[in-house]
């Protein structure tokens, strides 16, 4: 972003997402983004109904696709990033791909990242046709697909997805006029974190809401770097229960720049002792990339 906006001068970036990662979110919170929300859905869209199943149920979840397959529904299921592994995700998926097959006695479609731009392009065109009912996928798939009479998404491991993710993944169903689900499969026991993502995921579809739910569960990261996650570098304030302050600060901020733009007045040396202690001087300029 920050070489788009470089190319010209006085150069308007807009920025679009479902669920803004947390440091976006805390760049709101300093004024260094304008925030609209567009908080309806398209008209006639259905509220997506999510539920957590744990992976013990593998057998019976399948069974009951199957019964939906045979409704005339599509099915997209989702295989996480199981290692730092390209093969052994590509396993992982091609081995759900399988016992899927098997399982349902029907042709799936299969897409993943190390196929190539025409495999995918046919796999997608099969199920989008009605070619094949049910596609497996790695988390490809997690933008840019447009299916909308598909209506399930299951999502096998989902303790392992960060909430953003979860809800972009999600999005592929509920983009027609069909009631839609989210199965959300499990391996337990879960740790504290992974079972109150699940938790929201159950109870809202609302973006934004997710994103501030995000926000309390891992943290800003670095405001004045690129760490896009954990606790930012505050001694006192958190983002999320503090906004109101963050706003006069903000305020206080912008007054001080427009009057002391060189920050040359007692007050303003002051501030550029705290930059230069604080080691943010070089960074201020990622504050322009969102």
């Amino acid at each position: 972003r920050l070489a788009l906006s470089s190319k010209g001068k006085g150069v308007d970036v807009l920025v679009m997402t479902a669920t803004p990662i947390p440091r976006t979110l805390v760049l709101t919170c300093f004024g260094d983004m304008d925030v609209s929300r567009l908080t309806d859905k398209p008209a006639g869209r259905k509220p997506i109904t999510t539920v957590s199943v744990s992976l013990d149920r593998l057998e019976e979840t399948i069974g009951r696709i199957g019964s939906a397959v045979a409704d005339g529904q599509k099915v997209y299921w989702v295989c996480p990033l199981v290692e730092e592994s390209e093969k052994i995700d590509l396993a992982a998926v091609e081995d759900r791909h399988r016992v899927l097959e098997q399982a349902l006695r029907q042709r799936i479609s299969l897409v993943h990242g190390r196929m190539n731009a025409d495999e995918k392009d046919a796999a997608m065109q099969a199920f989008k046709s009605g070619e094949t009912r049910v596609l497996v996928a790695t988390t490809v798939i997690e933008v840019g697909v447009d299916v909308p009479d598909a209506t399930i998404m299951v999502i096998e491991h989902a303790e392992r997805f960060g909430l953003a993710q979860l809800h972009q993944l999600r999005g592929r169903v509920g983009r027609g006029d069909k009631p839609s689900s989210c199965v959300l499969l499990y391996k337990g026991p879960l740790g504290e974190t992974a079972g109150a993502r699940l938790n929201i995921m159950r109870q809202t579809n609302d973006g934004f809401l997710i994103a501030e739910e995000d926000l309390k569960l891992r943290g800003g990261g670095e405001i004045l770097g690129t760490r896009q996650s954990g606790i930012p570098g505050f001694r006192i304030a958190r983002a999320e229960d503090h906004a109101d302050l963050m706003e006069v600060a903000r305020d206080d901020a912008r007054l001080i720049l427009e009057t002391d733009p060189e920050l040359k007045s007692e007050r303003g040396t002051a501030l550029r002792c705290l930059l230069y202690l604080f080691g943010r001087d070089e960074a201020i300029r990622l504050l322009r990339a969102g």
